[in-house]
């Protein structure tokens, strides 16, 4: 009992096939099967043949899926749903967590947070098979809406319904600037005379930024300029050379502050804070897999919190 995998239940080639459908790309399922692209083909097309049904159209560089692979794809999500909940069974039988792990994170906590939550979880339940998708709230949201992840940590607000977020960790949002930048407290009506640096739409981050600066009775169409960047980095490394002022989570930042390669400036009457959120599908608890990761996260984080305001 203890050797069974869910890669024993689900037919290997089956499961290939799914992966390719759901990404619509051979090189993404190969990296997430951790396999050649090459080898991704030949069971494709071993399948293919077992079934004498051509499963995708490959024209101009695209994949797309035959009316015959719509149809497969349909039967294959329902047999890798069945065998995973049979895992999870027989192993509740001998109290093991075990099974895949489908975790949807944004990007932010991908980068500063997880890492931290992630290796003590799995020396704690070395069983299950993690497989990690991020993005930003909004992309992850989505994921799990279309029942790609099972759970998904985001860093804004949910806004579906068909999802419930549970807060688990406290995080602020602050004013960085280049360690150079002459003063320490920027009131509101200079800061609009800056370039601010904002984060992609459909980033948790920068909802909860234009949220704060219009309460704050400041639109972003105040600012001089504004650039959007795709990721924290990006900001972290465009505000260093001196190209604007941005907004970033504490967590973020670090390693740059021990450095002095960035400093924060304080806005006075501008205190940005949220919450950073587990989301799961409404209705029952997830189970298995999916059930131990959320209670562990919502345990373990309140240490990690208190760890991260010890340091400041």
């Amino acid at each position: 009992m203890d050797n069974l995998r869910v890669a024993q239940l689900e037919n290997f080639r089956l499961k290939v096939f799914r992966t390719v459908a759901e990404e619509l790309s051979f090189r993404k399922a190969a990296e997430q099967l951790f396999l050649t692209q090459p080898a991704v083909t030949l069971q494709i097309q071993a399948l293919e043949e077992d079934l004498a049904a051509r499963l995708f159209d490959r024209a101009g560089g695209r994949v797309s899926l035959t009316p015959q692979g719509t149809r497969l794809l349909s039967y294959a999500r329902k047999i890798s749903s069945l065998a995973s909940a049979a895992e999870q069974e027989l192993a509740s039988a001998v109290d093991r967590v075990s099974g895949p792990l489908p975790l949807g994170v944004s990007t932010t906590i991908a980068q500063y947070v997880l890492p931290q939550l992630l290796g003590a979880f799995l020396a704690e339940y070395p069983q299950v098979q993690l497989s990690l998708h991020s993005g930003n709230t909004s992309a992850i949201v989505d994921l799990l809406v279309e029942e790609k992840v099972a759970v998904g940590l985001i860093e804004g607000p949910a806004r579906k319904r068909a999802v419930r977020a549970e807060p688990f960790m406290e995080d602020e949002l602050v004013l960085i600037a280049p360690p150079q930048f002459a003063p320490h407290r920027l009131p509101l009506r200079q800061l609009t005379a800056s370039t601010l640096l904002l984060r992609e739409q459909g980033s948790g981050s920068r909802r909860v930024v234009e949220t704060a600066l219009s309460r704050a009775g400041v639109r972003t169409k105040s600012f001089r300029r504004v650039m959007h960047l795709d990721s924290t980095e990006a900001i972290k490394s465009a505000v260093q050379v001196g190209l604007g002022l941005g907004f970033v989570s504490r967590w973020a930042i670090a390693k740059e502050l021990e450095l002095r390669a960035i400093k924060v400036v304080d806005v006075p009457g501008l205190h940005i804070r949220r919450h950073f959120s587990l989301i799961s599908l409404a209705g029952p608890r997830p189970q298995g897999s999916a059930n131990a990761f959320r209670d562990f996260t919502l345990a373990r984080a309140r240490i990690l919190s208190r760890a991260h305001a010890s340091r400041r």
